[in-house]
């Protein structure tokens, strides 16, 4: 043994093995070992052994290290190779496939680090670019792509096997495999902005709603990509699955949680609500399914602003879908038909109930509890007292159970319509039937021009004013009958004409102020040809409105006449039906006048009424209205204008005068006095200009084709709820 040389040979080689900063250690324990002799030579060998072979650990990491340093080098070269032929936007294969990898495409690339031969397999054998590579197998993808690939397998996309929308690898959604963007770049078909279109190609119609959606709008039109839902925001990435699987993100159960990701404040909210109790006490179970949740009341892709008009009147009738009774109890009142006819400014279901946090009367932290009822109905009408919070918005003036005097009023109009219409319907009906048949015996010999001798019928202040009630209650009609059938097809495009609901209301108010003013100056010159003139006869005689006992008797001529029972009456100044139509004027003014007023202004009218007295001016107003309306367009028109003898329209209103010999056959009576007292010459006058009665003519006709078709409008609107 030879320790010294050893030791010496051991030292020679120190410096190699000293420079080697991680073993210096090793060789100071080997020296150690040498000076303790023999003994230890043992142990100094076990300890080379080690220091050798830890040694030998950089020199045999180095070739794997200078490969991993080579592998990108070639990777670049391989690309570059590839691109060398490929980055060329014309390049197609001799069947017109494009074949074109574009450098500046495939630089920001997800795949941009992988070696074209990652993907592309050459078949066994053959030699590019003689021979095609074939397309990427999914295989290719799976290996990288694991969890994405299994996702997809349960997925809807990933079940749809066949079919022209069947999902038959990833460049369905992702694109070329060579610009396989990241998701946040704004180039990839996965962005944010292009999932519209990427996903748009299948889901057309789901598009097309969600397009014209709040989202939608927040995405394209604002710019919120980090904020505003595309579709992957609902439905996930690759896990997409159907709304029929419990699993999925737009199950009915889950679809709270999902909206909740951004809408988390409104979530916390509605779980406190009515409708987020029950779906949280069904959660896992079947009554979860039962639970509204967003995409009940908000349609799922066509998410629109809920305040506006449109969506205001949608919910609203979705709600209906759960409650029906206190739906056709709102869909009834003044807030449900006004908000059906889009009115922005009616109060819907969410009004008094709030959007979210929906909570029954009897919880106190309900907006509708009896303790919170004037801050809820404070938000639109001021002043709010006791009598007007005790108003039902949920009347039923049919049960008797809600309000008996509401029910009593009610029953009351009901029967008053149906009389009304009934013997008028019937005496009309009759009227018409003689009249055909007296127009084809000749038995009508004037006519309302000619050149002879008029009569003056009416003076121009009375003419000024019948123009003012015409004009007048043609708007009250064109306004009002729209809101009292709403739920008419005819009714929104009606509305529409005028600006809208809320302009037509405004509309109809000031018609209604006319509706005041005509009555108060008619009630003025009565009273004034009463006191000033000294006039009498305003009570009775052949000059008075109020119905006497002739007018029963002429009824039972009339009668007998259409009957062919007798001749035709005499009649004097003023007929019976002409008696009824002006009483009618004063009872309609009165009642749908008081009742429009408290209607206009139900806070003061509730300081001296009870609030139930709102629920039934409401029923008086639109019960009056549409027996005016009614009796006016088809009974009034046919007494005065499409009778066969009158027709097709009588202008004695609009000129004031009438042919004599006309003058002599209709109200025979009134000549025969006049020429008694020796005045007829007083009210004779020479006929109308043609200006005038192309004038009456153009307003009559006008005012006749309006009523008509508002009179269709009714009838058709009123069989239709008899067939319901």
């Amino acid at each position: 043994m030879q320790p010294d040389g050893a030791y010496a040979m051991t030292r020679r080689d120190s410096a190699g093995w000293a420079g080697n900063g991680s073993t210096a250690w090793l060789w100071r324990g080997l020296q150690r070992g040498l000076r303790r002799g023999l003994a230890s030579w043992l142990g100094a060998l076990a300890t080379a052994a080690a220091l050798l072979l830890v040694c030998s650990l950089p020199a045999l990491a180095k070739p794997d290290a200078k490969a991993a340093a080579q592998a990108p080098a070639q990777t670049a070269a391989q690309t570059e190779k590839c691109l060398g032929c490929h980055d060329d936007a014309t390049l197609k294969s001799e069947d017109g496939t494009p074949m074109s990898v574009l450098a500046d495409h495939f630089s920001r690339s997800a795949h941009r680090k992988l070696a074209c031969g990652d993907c592309h397999a050459p078949t066994p054998g053959a030699k590019h670019p003689r021979d095609a590579l074939g397309p990427v197998q999914p295989q290719v993808c799976q290996d990288c792509h694991a969890d994405a690939f299994k996702a997809v397998a349960g997925s809807i996309h990933g079940r749809r096997a066949s079919g022209d929308k069947a999902i038959k690898d990833c460049t369905g959604c992702h694109g070329s495999l060579h610009e396989v963007f990241k998701g946040g770049d704004p180039a990839s078909p996965l962005s944010p902005v292009n999932q519209i279109k990427t996903c748009g190609a299948c889901h057309e119609d789901m598009m097309g709603d969600y397009e014209r959606s709040v989202h939608a709008h927040a995405l394209l039109k604002s710019g919120l990509t980090e904020a505003a839902p595309s579709c992957a925001s609902c439905h996930g990435k690759h896990d997409v699955r159907p709304k029929s699987d419990p699993v999925s993100t737009t199950h009915h159960a889950k679809v709270p949680e999902t909206c909740g990701g951004c809408h988390s404040g409104i979530l916390r909210e509605w779980q406190d609500s009515a409708h987020g109790a029950l779906w949280k006490s069904g959660n896992g179970g079947g009554k979860a399914n039962e639970a509204p949740v967003c995409s009940t009341c908000h349609e799922p892709h066509a998410v629109k602003q809920p305040q506006g008009a449109a969506m205001k009147h949608q919910i609203a009738d979705g709600c209906g879908n759960c409650h029906a009774k206190v739906s056709a109890s709102f869909k009834d009142s003044f807030h449900g038909k006004a908000t059906t006819l889009n009115n922005v400014k009616a109060a819907a279901c969410a009004s008094c109930h709030t959007p979210h946090n929906n909570l029954p009367a009897s919880d106190p932290r309900s907006s509708i509890h009896p303790d919170k009822l004037a801050a809820t109905c404070g938000t639109c009408h001021k002043n709010v007292n006791a009598s007007f919070l005790s108003f039902d918005p949920h009347a039923n003036p049919a049960d008797p159970t809600r309000n008996v005097y509401v029910h009593w009023i009610w029953l009351s109009m009901t029967w008053l319509l149906i009389s009304v219409f009934g013997l008028f319907g019937l005496h009309g009906l009759l009227w018409l039937q003689r009249a055909l048949v007296g127009k084809l015996r000749g038995e009508f010999k004037s006519s309302h021009g000619g050149d002879g001798p008029y009569v003056r019928r009416f003076s121009r202040m009375q003419r000024g004013l019948h123009v003012t009630i015409v004009s007048s209650f043609l708007l009250l009609a064109l306004t009002g009958l729209p809101l009292k059938f709403a739920e008419a097809s005819w009714a929104p495009t009606l509305m529409s004409l005028f600006g809208g609901a809320e302009t037509a209301g405004y509309l109809h108010r000031l018609a209604g102020l006319v509706t005041f003013g005509y009555f108060a100056w008619h009630l003025g010159m009565l009273v004034h040809g009463w006191v000033v003139k000294r006039e009498r006869g305003y009570f009775w005689g052949p000059h008075s409105m109020m119905p006497q006992p002739r007018d029963l008797f002429e009824l039972i001529g009339m009668l007998k006449y259409f009957l062919y029972l007798g001749p035709r009456p005499k009649f004097d100044r003023f007929t019976y039906w002409e008696k009824f139509d002006y009483l009618a004027v004063f009872w309609g003014v009165a009642i749908i006048g008081l009742s429009g007023l408290v209607l206009w202004f139900p806070t003061a009218a509730t300081v001296v009424l009870p609030g139930w007295a709102l629920n039934a001016a409401y029923v008086i107003h639109s019960d009056e209205a549409l027996l005016a309306t009614g009796f006016i367009f088809l009974f009034h028109f046919f007494h005065s204008n499409l009778r066969p003898e009158a027709f097709p329209m009588d202008p004695v209103i609009f000129t004031g005068r009438m042919p004599l010999a006309r003058f002599k056959e209709e109200r025979p009576l009134e000549y025969e006095r006049l020429v008694a007292q020796g005045t007829l010459d007083d009210y004779l006058m020479p006929p109308p200009t043609a200006f005038s009665l192309r004038r009456a003519y153009v307003f009559g006709f006008t005012a006749l084709s309006i009523g008509i078709l508002l009179a269709f409008f009714i009838f058709s609107s009123l069989l239709g709820a008899l067939q319901h």
